[in-house]
């Protein structure tokens, strides 16, 4: 996992509450363990219709969000399975942040392990990025040292759980945490084997 310090991003408004994770990445495109290519999957049943053609009227087909990076959605996103293919293919299409007001507990919690920042802000000011994001280009520079977004007129700090904005600053995930100790748990294995 690469470690997250300060990003730069476009911003795409997916202005619906209560995204859930099957249409995240549809339960078809789940037989794969890699974390890789899930992206081409994303929102894969409101991006294209039942012929694999764009739909057109699909955020993410618009042109004016091809290179987008940061997402900001309402209320409840992540909900529905805990399926951890969700922040996979997030990742994997680029998103790099996701702000909203709330997010469901595993999704957001998955989001962190896997190096993607799930910011949560007021209802407010979701609706005011939502706003601007659909009436210009919005650019956000999030600095997770900081805890702060900025870009245009728009400026907030937000809140993480220490530990969680640790591992994002280093890079690392459970795994690789485990892994530090490495020589320690060599040394006990030997001592009880």
């Amino acid at each position: 996992m690469e470690p997250f310090q300060t990003f730069e991003g476009l911003v795409c408004p997916m202005d619906r509450p209560n995204v859930d994770t099957d249409q995240i990445i549809p339960k078809q495109f789940l037989k794969r363990v890699e974390r890789q290519g899930f992206g081409k999957f994303l929102f894969y049943n409101w991006r294209f219709d039942k012929e694999g053609r764009k739909n057109p009227d699909f955020i993410l087909n618009q042109p004016k969000y091809a290179d987008t990076s940061i997402l900001v959605a309402r209320d409840n996103f992540g909900c529905g399975s805990s399926r951890e293919h969700a922040p996979w293919a997030l990742q994997d299409y680029g998103f790099k942040v996701i702000i909203a007001p709330s997010f469901a507990d595993i999704f957001y919690n998955n989001c962190q392990k896997n190096g993607i920042l799930a910011v949560t802000l007021a209802p407010d000011l979701v609706d005011r990025l939502i706003k601007a994001a659909e009436q210009r280009t919005l650019f956000l520079t999030v600095n997770l040292g900081q805890q702060s977004i900025t870009g245009g007129d728009f400026a907030v700090n937000f809140s993480i759980d220490p530990y969680q904005k640790e591992m994002l600053l280093k890079g690392m995930d459970e795994i690789a945490v485990t892994l530090t100790h490495e020589d320690a748990i060599a040394a006990y294995e030997k001592k009880v084997i």
